[in-house]
């Protein structure tokens, strides 16, 4: 999947040479790349997020040229957590994620050359941070639209290593104005037009403060995933699956099709059995035992429930 991009290569040499100096000044230091800003702009997309996005925004500051908070009305101490660490905070209306993070690419007045988009509960660690900011200076960046960069889920105190979720690329640093994301309800990712490379360190997502937030949050989600599985495949604004690609997340999404062809009920068994006994998922311990049951299979298997819910009304009508 392409997207529309915008005159974006005059920025390459400047965005270099702001790198390339961001690590001398760094190097000059001892530390290299956790001192100096890098020309990039970071997005927080936030909602209730008091007890999360301190960590989030602490991993971010100091490092980056602009950080943006898109605020959807949170009623505890998000917006006032996100501007005390210099965050410039905007609000916008919730509608759904790919929605929110189209609207601040559109929106925000963003003037770095590259854009991070990071969720509230997720943190950039130091490896990662030194991974980006010697990935600008490279020559190569002037080549490359984005940057894939693997997710460690933490859960329940546990890094879920595997059952195929580790690594788990995601595309998340973007040259400004090549990339959006996905206009889905549920499991959106970002686009871009050009070359991507993956970078050295992890992007690690702290899943939920306890069990109940889990399966809140996947109650939710379950309805937009039944409500996505009647949009097309191959509509626009969407990754198209692929296997013949060095493109992780088109792998990811050619395999995610191949699950949706398969019968309802049927599909989060298989996989779930596949995930925790073939990928070893019973290596995770009895955290992973919970988080593999509740995202591998019960996530699912209530996805295929409210699918199978909506075909039964509609039969009525």
């Amino acid at each position: 999947m392409t997207a529309r991009t915008s005159d974006v290569a005059p920025r390459s040499a400047e965005a270099g040479a702001r790198a390339r100096g961001a690590l001398d000044a760094s190097d000059a230091a001892g530390r290299v790349g956790d001192v100096a800003r890098v020309p990039v702009a970071a997005i927080v997309l936030t909602y209730n997020e008091e007890r999360t996005l301190p960590e989030c925004l602490a991993a971010l500051s100091g490092w980056v040229e602009q950080l943006f908070v898109v605020d959807s009305g949170s009623t505890d101490r998000t917006v006032a957590i996100a501007r005390a660490a210099g965050a410039v905070v905007v609000e916008h209306p919730f509608e759904h994620y790919g929605a929110q993070r189209n609207w601040a690419i559109d929106h925000l007045p963003i003037t770095a050359p590259w854009t991070l988009h990071v969720d509230a509960d997720e943190r950039i660690t130091p490896e990662l941070r030194r991974s980006i900011a010697r990935a600008l200076v490279d020559d190569a960046a002037e080549e490359t639209s984005g940057f894939l960069m693997s997710r460690r889920t933490m859960f329940m105190g546990r890094w879920i290593r595997h059952g195929g979720h580790y690594p788990a690329w995601h595309l998340r640093l973007i040259r400004t104005g090549a990339g959006r994301c996905e206009d889905r309800l549920y499991d959106q990712h970002f686009y871009v037009t050009g070359a991507v490379r993956k970078l050295q360190g992890d992007l690690i997502d702290t899943l939920t403060p306890d069990v109940a937030t889990f399966t809140a949050r996947h109650l939710r989600w379950a309805a937009l995933e039944a409500a996505e599985h009647e949009s097309p495949h191959g509509a626009a604004g969407r990754i198209r699956g692929r296997l013949a690609t060095d493109n992780a997340i088109e792998q990811r999404r050619w395999m995610r099709d191949g699950y949706d062809r398969l019968p309802l009920f049927v599909r989060p068994t298989a996989y779930f059995l596949y995930r925790y006994f073939v990928r070893l998922g019973f290596l995770d311990g009895r955290a992973g035992l919970v988080f593999h049951v509740l995202q591998g299979f019960w996530f699912r298997f209530l996805v295929d429930a409210l699918i199978f819910e909506r075909r039964l009304r509609r039969a009525k009508e």
